[in-house]
């Protein structure tokens, strides 16, 4: 019998984004709803400067632990000399007007600011409060989620057409001489133009083929970055779990994207972070006066992560536990890569356990005995937890003439 036809590797098809592991994430919304406070927070939470040398961070940057327990754990177990957790990069973004596409208060300013992340918090605030104003003058959290999702994509429509526009020019000169890619590039824009027009959905929304996902990649627009729905209460409102407009967000969102919505509040994240700074016990203890056991801000770091398609694995041993990020769907090679371009260069292969297995067995030698110890070649996409170790052909040094 013959043998079978060798059979490429499966492909994971193309996700809306840049295919990076450097992706960061924005705080979008109108101004005074609690953008600031959360930002504040989480910048009390950056990963020590000391882990980015002759890097300096922008002050709009917050570099935030990603809470891992598996991380603990390894940490714990090898007690090593160094351990670098993953971190998640926000970015604080100026409070976004109506009319801004137009270029209404820093309207432009903002709009790139957007451009330059891969995802979005964006902040509802479903609270009144005298002290602070609401800049449309009153509290009505499913407006503000409309002027926000209409700007970028007006913003959107705006950039799409100009392109179009151009393109059609293009093509009308080269006439039947036209790259059949450049046609098919042209229909895929008209079509998404149509779908924030006519739709009035973002560019997320849409049911693309593997092929148009590709043509929208070259262009990232605004309304094709995940987002993550933060619906900012009072501390009362958030330990209760209660607030009237929380259903109407939610179906709000059911009827756009779906996405992720996390009720916080940014007044007792603030709390909790100084508490902790003065000890875990203080915050805890807070924690449970008020029947809970974590506040949201885990959660919202953690979703965040995994919105923009992040996935870290581990490598491991006495002199150091680290949290390598990654796109997910990456190859064993293109990851050792992210350790070192060498790594990548003269791949030989993964010896790849999982945590799991290697928590419940406690040792490599155990986990070699039972069997669980593998050796993975270039094909092998790499899982979130993995903890690797990467065999490489040192690339030959050039002769000295």
């Amino acid at each position: 019998s013959e043998m079978p036809p060798k059979q490429a590797p499966p492909k994971a098809p193309p996700v809306l984004g840049r295919f990076s592991n450097n992706l960061k994430i924005g705080i979008l919304g109108l101004p005074n709803v609690g953008k600031s406070t959360l930002f504040n927070t989480l910048t009390k939470l950056n990963v020590p400067a000391a882990n980015f040398p002759f890097c300096t961070i922008d002050p709009n940057e917050a570099r935030v632990t990603i809470p891992d327990e598996r991380f603990e754990w390894l940490v714990n177990h090898f007690k090593p000399a160094r351990n670098v957790s993953a971190y998640l990069e926000v970015w604080d973004i100026a409070g976004l007007v109506k009319g801004a596409h137009e270029g209404q208060g820093l309207g432009n300013n903002f709009l790139s600011h957007i451009n330059a992340v891969d995802g979005l918090f964006h902040v509802i605030r479903v609270f009144e409060d005298d002290d602070v104003t609401h800049v449309e003058g009153s509290v009505d959290p499913i407006r503000d989620l409309e002027i926000i999702s209409d700007e970028l994509r007006f913003k959107d429509i705006e950039r799409l057409q100009n392109i179009v526009h151009e393109m059609d020019a293009k093509l009308k000169r080269t006439g039947s001489k036209a790259p059949k890619e450049q046609k098919f590039e042209f229909d895929t824009l008209v079509k998404v133009l149509n779908h924030l027009k006519e739709t009035k959905k973002p560019v997320r929304c849409g049911d693309w083929t593997n092929k148009e996902v590709e043509v929208l990649n070259e262009q990232l627009l605004l309304t094709s970055k995940p987002v993550i729905y933060l619906v900012n209460m009072t501390p009362e409102g958030f330990i209760q779990k209660k607030n009237k407009w929380l259903k109407k967000i939610k179906d709000w969102i059911d009827a756009v994207d779906g996405g992720p919505l996390i009720p916080f509040s940014a007044a007792f994240e603030s709390k909790i972070v100084e508490l902790e700074a003065e000890s875990p016990e203080k915050a805890a203890d807070y924690l449970k006066s008020n029947g809970l056991t974590s506040s949201a801000l885990p959660k919202i770091i953690k979703t965040g992560f995994s919105t923009l398609q992040l996935i870290y694995f581990f490598t491991a041993g006495t002199d150091e536990v680290k949290c390598w990020t990654i796109r997910k769907g990456s190859l064993a090679p293109q990851a050792a890569g992210v350790i070192h371009t060498d790594f990548e260069k003269g791949f030989i292969c993964a010896e790849v356990m999982s945590y799991n297995d290697y928590k419940e067995l406690g040792s490599e030698t155990a986990v070699k005995a039972a069997g669980k110890y593998k050796q993975k070649g270039r094909e092998y996409v790499v899982e979130d937890g993995d903890i690797i170790f990467f065999k490489f052909n040192t690339p030959s040094a050039p002769k000295k003439k």
